[in-house]
Parts: structure tokens; C-alpha cells; sequence
């Protein structure tokens, strides 16, 4: 009898048991900034502004195909931040944030190279947070501020942002 009360109390306890290990299906949370190179040197510096108001999208696309299984849009705030919900874990695919729109008119030229971030949103990867940080990414000046002769001076830098 003790032998079979064991068995039960085995068979009804270890599904719950093995739920309580899985990951709960939280929301994963894409955050980033976009900024304008206002001294076209292709990356950020102190003379970097961020931009209220520029579109970005995230696309997952299917990791043979290329096939886009999941995209979402999202607009900067005031500090230039995005914030982008994704209801689920997107697995294998390859999922990036794009630069698509820029509210400043003189800004909004695509720095090549950072006009797109590579995002793992997947709980199966050791990462415990459902946060996850893009790289920033950023559009270039049409052209450069009268200062910036300066200020990429002290990176040793030339006007075309060279060494």
C-alpha cells in the first residue's frame, strides 16, 4: 500500500516539477538609441545628438529562408530610446533592429555599419533578463558641424574620420 501511495504521489508530483523548471513565457523587451553623427566621424561622441521621434524596426527572419516571421515598429523618445515589446521567444531566427525613418532632415543618412543591430531574443541561451540591448544606431549629418575639426582631434582623427 505505502509502495503504491508513493507511485501516485510520484506520478502527480513530477509534471509539476517539471513545470516549475521550465522558463516562463515572459515578454522580451528590445531597447536601443538612435543617434545623429553631427561630426560624420561613424560612431558616437560627445557631439552626438539622440533623436526624438526616428522609426525603427525589428524583423526575425527565419535563418534559411530569410523569410520575415515577425516585425514590429517603434518611434524614440525625447532621449532618443526605443523600447520594443515581443510576446514571444523567437527561438533560432535572426532577429535585427533597422533604422527606417529619421525626424530630422538634415540628419538622415544611414551611417553604414550603424544603421542595424543584431538582437538574440531567446530564453534557451543563459541570458536571465527578458531586457535586451541593441547596439545603437545611427544616421549621419549631411554635413559635418564647425567644430568637429576639433573634436576629432583628440581621437587622431582627420575631417573623413580616418587615423
Amino acid at each position: 500500500m505505502a509502495k503504491m501511495t508513493m507511485l501516485i504521489a510520484a506520478i502527480c508530483l513530477l509534471p509539476a516539477i517539471a513545470m516549475a523548471v521550465r522558463p516562463v513565457a515572459e515578454p522580451f523587451v528590445v531597447k536601443g538609441r538612435v543617434y545623429c553623427d553631427t561630426c560624420r566621424a561613424g560612431f558616437e561622441t560627445p557631439a552626438s545628438i539622440y533623436l526624438h521621434g526616428a522609426t525603427v524596426r525589428l524583423e526575425c527572419r527565419q535563418r534559411h529562408s530569410q523569410e520575415v516571421l515577425y516585425s514590429a515598429e517603434a518611434t524614440t523618445d525625447e532621449t532618443g530610446t526605443y523600447s520594443i515589446p515581443v510576446k514571444q521567444d523567437q527561438k533560432d531566427r535572426v532577429c535585427e533592429t533597422m533604422l527606417v525613418k529619421s525626424p530630422h532632415r538634415k540628419c538622415s543618412s544611414p551611417d553604414a555599419g550603424r544603421d542595424r543591430s543584431r538582437v538574440v531574443l531567446t530564453s534557451y541561451n543563459g541570458v536571465v533578463s527578458y531586457e535586451r540591448f541593441a547596439n545603437n544606431m545611427g544616421y549621419m549629418m549631411d554635413e559635418p558641424m564647425s567644430f568637429c575639426s576639433q573634436l576629432l582631434q583628440q581621437y587622431e582623427l582627420d575631417d573623413e574620420g580616418r587615423f
